[in-house]
């Protein structure tokens, strides 16, 4: 069994990604990583270069012009997804801002390897952890995306959807995938707070016009977590190993009071269906099957 991981990035070191820690959490059981690097403003392409001897580089520009519903973000995946060995059975993507626990290394591959020869399975569907203001508190509110497709078949008819959230198959078919148990830390939210204005400034401009960032985007130095949260629970697990370097050098504080939490309507109906009745009435980006 031969995986390929696949990512891209652009101004990792201007915008504070994770990409090291994101590539170095899923080579362990990868033969390959490709990882398209865009036209940065930065040394992102070098960071890139100095990982690892198993890392594919391909350059790319990016088209700024696709400012319609992240699209340029699924274009850029898909030059991955189409740069990874033609030989290859599973690709395994990881976003800038994600990263792989290694406790659950062993049974992702355990579950390729079981799910090799089913061709009814498309693809592989993770849990996630969302963290949120620093590495001490994830998001709770059933509003954040609770799993993705990370694994899928090295096939030519998948391809990367909408804002490269999921993936789809020719026909803009879902695909069918096997729930495993395993875990996507996503640190999309935890940044210097400089890092992470700035980021909101440049990634808004990916989905919307001039305009729209300008009415609803705020022009200040720093991000304001606190005025963006609905509910927080925090966090009592261990991060992985990847990661420990960039949180001990975490150098802002951040707090909160979870008993502040401010629960929507109907999030605690989605909830209470999901918990008490076993009904899911959230928006799913697959078919999941046993």
């Amino acid at each position: 069994m031969k995986v390929s991981g696949f990512t891209f990035i652009r101004n990792a070191i201007k915008y504070d990604y994770p990409i090291v820690e994101a590539i170095l959490s899923i080579l362990p059981i990868c033969d390959e990583v490709v990882v398209v690097v865009g036209n940065s403003d930065d040394d992102t392409l070098n960071l890139i270069r100095g990982i690892d001897s198993k890392i594919i580089v391909v350059e790319s520009i990016w088209d700024d012009s696709l400012r319609e519903g992240g699209r340029v973000l699924a274009v850029e995946t898909d030059k991955a997804f189409a740069s990874i060995s033609k030989d290859s059975d599973w690709a395994f993507y990881i976003q800038g801002d994600e990263v792989i626990h290694e406790k659950h290394l062993e049974e992702i591959k355990l579950s390729m390897e079981k799910n090799l020869h089913r061709d009814e399975v498309d693809g592989l569907l993770f849990d996630y952890k969302h963290f949120y203001g620093s590495y001490d508190f994830v998001g709770s509110s059933i509003s954040w995306y609770l799993d993705e497709i990370r694994v899928i078949r090295n096939r030519k008819d998948i391809f990367s959807y909408r804002d490269a959230q999921g993936f789809r198959k020719l026909a803009n078919e879902k695909l069918n995938v096997v729930k495993i148990n395993a875990e996507v830390y996503h640190y999309g939210w935890v940044k210097p707070p400089d890092k992470m204005q700035s980021k909101q400034e440049t990634f808004n401009k990916l989905w919307h016009d001039d305009n729209w960032v300008n009415e609803n985007v705020k022009n200040t130095e720093s991000f304001d977590y606190l005025s963006n949260i609905r509910e927080l629970a925090v966090f009592k697990g261990t991060h992985p190993k990847v990661m420990q370097k960039r949180i001990n050098e975490k150098n802002w504080e951040f707090d909160y009071d979870i008993s502040f939490n401010n629960s929507k309507i109907k999030d605690n109906l989605k909830r209470f269906l999901r918990r008490y009745l076993n009904i899911d009435i959230r928006y799913k980006n697959y078919n999941k099957i046993k």
